[in-house]
């Protein structure tokens, strides 16, 4: 009998746990409880697994056993609680899923989630540090009271105590693809509020390939909300037959961060660095006081970021807006600079999602993007639908950057960029649109070919960039105007002629019939 769990098991297991917050508490929020409660299942199911696997081999020695776990993954700790005034343990219990289940119907459940989570983060300092400092489940604010409160997380701890997810039943890529799963359906109630954490699969697919991932890489997102971008870009190498990359991130906003942290760990890359941190006023991933370089770099800023930091600029110890500062009040090429700054010197890769007006808005913006171009850095320019994104319903653009056409590099006999418009290539959806794998192998298939394609992609040589005064509206290249049929007025006034005479006999008879009917 194959009891094996599926992956729409996990699935609908787990969404069904968000009924639990459905109305109480907003989806951008109840997200954290669900997928911690998530993660925190996996990793005891998983201890619990892998401890009567090696308890054949050690018998009964449970601190070889302990030891063993703590080297291969993790460490689960106990959990003592006691009496404060004579420091007596009232109760011991593994800081695990299961502990906690025993224990739901307790006062202080909230309490006690906390502690469990503290433990396995103190026992865990290289990997899970900080991970769940951002979020409280004894948290009045966003729980209610504490009868409603208890309630709840009885449910949540019920809820997934369903679902058995020992790795021998149920396989480490369902886990994380159940974690994605959620994460997608938790954008689509947040609506904008989803900016912070979500990329869609297909666009982060999309982003991923055109990067052109390879084994021996290290692959950064500045911007790596919930480390879908990284988990795609890293699953390329993995697919091709090899584990030989690192990956590294970093993320602005707490939870989101936490749930990256996560994400990570639950798609086997413990190692993954994941800085906590305002990647254009705090850069993190630092070494020897300098940015850290990377072959592959991709990110989904935030679109035209308010008051991102230009004051700083000016005196930015890492000299990335040597370009010129973005204006205080739309950061895409703040995150652009730095994104390039970061990438290898003649080989490293830049693929980042903008709005349009990065293409063509005047200023600084446009200084910039005119020494971008003078330095043979942009690549291609790819316009995407409207609506694809739950925080905004603007089409977007993939700007390719590519270090590799610096002189010295590869590369550097290219010149000219291309440009494609898929903006009328999508499916559309009740609340935002996508895209299907013949859209976007059509794309993938326009950047490799880089020949110009009618109404759809055009290959632009410098020289008419800078006719256009480095203006990179896709529409000024790549014509996908439609010539309307030419319109036979007369025959049209003919028909009309025809159609009104044929309707002023109808009602002649129709007014003879009522007549003789005596209406």
């Amino acid at each position: 009998m194959n009891d094996q769990i599926t992956q729409q098991e996990v699935n609908s297991a787990a969404w069904a746990a968000c009924d639990t917050f459905r109305g109480v508490v907003d989806p951008a929020q109840y997200k954290d409880y669900v997928l911690v409660m998530l993660f925190l299942k996996y990793i005891s199911d998983m201890w619990a697994d892998h401890y009567e696997e090696y308890k054949q081999q050690y018998g009964d020695n449970e601190e070889r056993i302990r030891r063993k776990l703590e080297r291969e993954r993790f460490l689960l700790p106990y959990v003592e609680m006691k009496e404060p005034e004579t420091d007596k343990v009232l109760d011991r219990f593994l800081a695990d899923f299961k502990g906690l289940y025993e224990r739901r119907n307790e006062s202080n459940i909230g309490e006690l989630i906390n502690i469990v989570l503290d433990h396995i983060e103190e026992a865990n300092k290289s990997k899970l540090e900080g991970v769940f400092r951002n979020i409280d489940f004894n948290s009045e604010g966003n729980l209610g009271k504490s009868k409603d409160r208890n309630r709840r997380l009885k449910n949540l701890l019920e809820d997934f105590n369903k679902l058995d997810l020992r790795p021998t039943r149920v396989s480490e890529d369902v886990i994380g693809s159940a974690y994605i799963y959620l994460i997608e359906r938790f954008a689509s109630d947040a609506g904008k509020k989803a900016g912070e954490f979500y990329t869609p699969k297909q666009v982060s697919k999309l982003l991923a390939k055109l990067a052109k991932p390879k084994a021996g890489d290290r692959i950064c997102d500045p911007a790596c909300g919930a480390g879908g971008l990284l988990i795609e870009a890293s699953s390329l190498i993995e697919q091709a037959g090899s584990r030989d990359f690192a990956v590294f991130g970093q993320e602005v906003n707490g939870s989101t961060w936490a749930l990256a942290r996560m994400n990570m760990f639950l798609h086997g890359k413990d190692s993954a660095r994941i800085e906590w941190g305002d990647t254009l006023n705090s850069p993190a991933l630092v070494e020897a006081d300098r940015l850290m370089k990377f072959n592959v770099v991709v990110a989904n800023p935030p679109f035209s970021l308010d008051k991102w930091g230009s004051e700083h600029a000016d005196h930015d110890r890492f000299k990335r807006f040597w370009r010129g500062v973005p204006p205080k009040s739309k950061g895409d090429y703040a995150f652009i600079s730095h994104m390039i700054e970061i990438a290898l010197p003649q080989d490293g890769r830049v693929a980042v999602v903008v709005p349009h007006g990065v293409l063509f808005r005047g200023g600084a913006e446009g200084r910039i993007r005119q020494k971008l171009i003078e330095e043979n850095l942009l690549d291609a320019v790819i316009g995407l639908p409207a609506n694809l994104f739950p925080t905004t319903s603007i089409p977007v653009a993939i700007l390719l950057f590519d270090r590799s056409r610096e002189k010295g590099g590869t590369r550097e006999d290219v010149r000219d960029v291309l440009f494609i418009d898929a903006s009328a290539d999508f499916i559309p959806g009740k609340n935002h649109n996508s895209l299907s794998d013949e859209h976007f192998e059509k794309i993938i298939a326009t950047v490799e070919a880089r020949q110009s394609l009618e109404k759809y992609a055009y290959v632009a040589p410098f020289e008419e960039l800078v006719e256009n005064d480095f203006n990179l509206n896709i529409p000024r290249y790549v014509d996908t105007f439609e010539e309307e049929e030419e319109i036979d007025v007369a025959a049209i006034q003919k028909d009309i002629d025809r159609l009104e005479a044929e309707l002023l006999e109808v009602r002649s008879k129709m007014k003879t019939y009522l007549k003789e009917l005596g209406v």
